[in-house]
């Protein structure tokens, strides 16, 4: 018989060996007295146990025995199921703490403990692979053990895409645009130039989206971003969608904004929402300005990446109206030398732009014709001479500044007090070498002010001269290349459809709003290349 100082160094060599984790319905097996009688305790208590402890479970994995490897489920991943573009939040739940994706189905579910909706979820739909929404790490349940598989980092990817300086630095150049990408259908798409989902009636928020999204500086300093402290929620949530929209290894070749939509929503305290048709305008001025705040932006220039990218300055005069006879009023307005001209200069976002009124009256023949006018005639509102009246006062405006960008509002609808009426006008505009001197004041020629476009927002109404929220569609046509010629390239998206077009087409549409960059490089009144300052 062994004496008993032989069975005590038998029960502590066992003691000491790494326990072998399995599960048997759910329940745990080799759990020590210790563990068993603290867990009834807690659950006496109303404490719930969840085993969620990742430290914990990374010790566990390292004491797995090497068979575990080839038992780890990976077969059932469906990544056609896979949708990441939705809010992080638990589909049974609703909370947004610990939220882990099913690999297999694709849901949302929150833990990976013992008592959380992960865990029953992996023993009751037999789904076992959850990828952490936050971490990317990607587990095994009910077991709890990480996995780490060189066939899940497209995965990763997809849910959290990455990007350098250098792979920035080669969007929409000739070597981009030349190598297309292909989603899990094997369809060709070219990142950047994707469709995102008209949810409701968000096609508004959807061409802001792309047409800021193509400004170099801030798509290139939202890629790079790495946000992880205490900014906002907005600022996190459009870094993200930058990222999915210009990802060269997407699933499918769409993405939705549901996500920062939402955030959208919440932020602008309801004024901006998915069903709800509004004016792409008003939208842009709302997420410039809060984006610029979220960045960190003050009232100085350059205090954030909006500022340094689409801030100028204006300078505009202003006389108190005279009070003039029935014979004058339809005079042209003009300022009166002897009265005081008040001047003040103010910073601007973007310019306002107001088209001539159309014709009231058009006899069989001139129905069918579309009003045209040039942009340089309409641009003619920041000359310094052209004079305004608005609101009892006259007004002239001169550009100060120009920024690297340049938006431009074409006000094409007006409110009375029976219906929003629509400015049919055509805007005819160049796609390329559009100067500014001649509304900049004092212009400097070491800089240049020669402007190429690099998005066009469209406007179409069912409706003709009303805009009709039901029939409303909104489309960005967007440049893909520079340079012009044959290297430069142009695509219309309209929600999910996105389709190369012909530059002659985008003269066509009812302008609404306008993004300029301004050229690298410009010939100077002298005609010698120049650099801008």
């Amino acid at each position: 018989m062994a004496s008993v100082t032989e069975n005590d160094d038998r029960r502590d060599e066992v003691d000491h060996r790494p326990l072998k984790r399995t599960r048997v319905a759910g329940a745990e097996q080799g759990s020590t007295l210790e563990e068993d009688i603290t867990e009834s305790l807690n659950k006496a208590k109303g404490i719930e146990t969840e085993d969620d402890n990742e430290e914990e479970d990374d010790n566990i994995a390292e004491v797995l025995e090497p068979s575990r490897a080839s038992d780890l489920y990976l077969d059932t991943i469906n990544r056609a199921a896979l949708d990441f573009d939705f809010e992080k939040v638990c589909s049974v739940s609703s909370s947004d703490i610990n939220i882990y994706g099913c690999l297999v189905c694709g849901k949302y579910l929150q833990g990976r403990g013992r008592s959380s909706y992960a865990y029953a979820h992996a023993i009751h739909d037999d789904h076992h692979v959850f990828i952490n929404l936050e971490t990317t790490k990607v587990y095994v349940l009910p077991d709890g053990y990480p996995v780490s598989d060189p066939s899940l980092e497209d995965i990763s990817f997809v849910l959290a895409p990455s990007f350098t300086k250098a792979s920035v630095s080669s969007l929409s150049t000739p070597a981009h645009l030349s190598k297309p990408s292909y989603d899990l259908s094997h369809q060709p798409y070219i990142s950047g130039y994707i469709g995102l989902n008209n949810i409701k009636r968000n096609d508004y928020m959807n061409v802001i989206i792309h047409s800021l999204l193509h400004v170099p500086p801030l798509r290139d300093y939202l890629l790079l971003s790495n946000f992880r402290g205490k900014e906002s929620e907005l600022l996190k949530r459009f870094a993200t969608l930058a990222k999915k929209v210009w990802n060269p290894r997407l699933f499918k070749s769409q993405v939705s904004p549901h996500e920062f939509l939402q955030e959208v929503g919440r932020a602008s305290a309801g004024k901006f929402r998915l069903e709800k048709q509004e004016d792409p305008a008003d939208f842009l001025s709302w997420l410039l300005n809060s984006l610029h705040k979220d960045f960190g932006g003050t009232r100085k220039r350059n205090s954030s990446v909006i500022f340094s990218t689409f801030q100028g300055e204006l300078r505009m005069e202003t006389q108190q109206v005279l009070v003039r006879s029935n014979i004058q009023e339809s005079a042209k307005p003009l300022f009166d030398i002897d009265r005081e001209i008040k001047t003040m200069t103010s910073p601007f976002l973007f310019l306002a732009v107001d088209l001539p009124p159309p014709p009231l009256f058009q006899d069989a023949v001139e129905k069918n014709i579309i009003p045209q006018v040039s942009i340089q005639s309409v641009l003619a509102k920041y000359d310094g001479n052209t004079t305004q009246e608005s609101a009892g006062q006259l007004r002239r405006f001169k550009l100060q500044k120009l920024p690297p960008y340049i938006i431009l509002h074409f006000k094409r609808f007006t409110k009375n007090v029976f219906v929003e009426e629509k400015n049919p006008t055509i805007v005819n505009f160049p796609l390329r070498g559009l100067d500014f001197r001649d509304y900049l004041d004092s212009p400097d020629t070491r800089s240049s002010a020669v402007y190429d476009l690099v998005a066009n927002v469209t406007h179409e109404s069912v409706a003709g001269t009303t805009r009709d929220k039901e029939n409303t569609v909104y489309k960005v046509h967007l440049r893909a290349g520079a340079g012009g010629g044959e290297h430069e390239r142009w695509f219309q998206i309209q929600d999910l459809i996105v389709e190369e077009i012909r530059k002659e087409m985008i003269f066509l549409g009812e302008t609404v709003i306008q993004i300029w960059e301004c050229r690298a490089d410009a010939l100077s009144s002298n005609g010698s290349r120049t650099a801008p300052a």
